[in-house]
């Protein structure tokens, strides 16, 4: 089964990114779906039954206070293939680092750690630009308020991965404390 462990976002949260998202210039691509918004903290790929219950009995033992994140800023992850460019776009998600570091001790000897763990919510995927300098341009003039929510929880999650984008289903919830 794939599975990764991340953060769900409020729906009012959603609501709010969704008129971010509102703002973007044209691209070739797709805007990531309100319901689907979530902040990935360990991506674990496809891991059998036996593994999953292992990484369920290792997450229960966390133990981590809530926290406060702030949506900080907006960003672009440019990548270059076969001359197209292509990218996620996302929003920065403040004080999550504890968290995933937590995670990743936690599931030592099961998954590498994360080399570099960056923050970000993917709220777009960009498949071609027509005009690159221009649509960084039009990125850079999106404002955003302060949108601050409590992280109470986190989850271990499946992806089913569909004609029409990825499902996503809950494997089971850890709350904080």
């Amino acid at each position: 089964m794939r599975t990764f462990i991340s953060i769900d976002i409020p729906k009012d949260v959603r609501e709010e990114i969704g008129k971010i998202q509102s703002q973007l210039s044209e691209f070739y691509g797709k805007k990531t779906e309100l319901e689907n918004l979530h902040l990935t903290l360990k991506f674990l790929g496809e891991v059998d039954e036996d593994k999953v219950e292992e990484v369920r009995r290792r997450l229960r033992g966390i133990e981590y206070k809530r926290f406060e994140t702030e949506i900080k800023y907006l960003g672009f992850f440019d990548n270059v293939k076969q001359g197209k460019r292509y990218g996620p776009v996302w929003l920065h998600l403040s004080d999550c680092e504890g968290l995933q570091k937590k995670i990743d001790d936690s599931l030592e000897g099961l998954f590498e750690k994360e080399k570099r763990f960056m923050s970000h919510l993917t709220i777009a995927r960009i498949k071609t630009l027509e005009n690159k300098k221009e649509f960084l341009e039009d990125l850079g003039e999106i404002k955003i308020q302060k949108i601050k929510f409590v992280v109470g929880n986190f989850r271990l999650k499946q992806s089913i991965l569909w004609e029409k984008g990825p499902r996503y289903g809950d494997i089971e919830n850890y709350d904080l404390i």
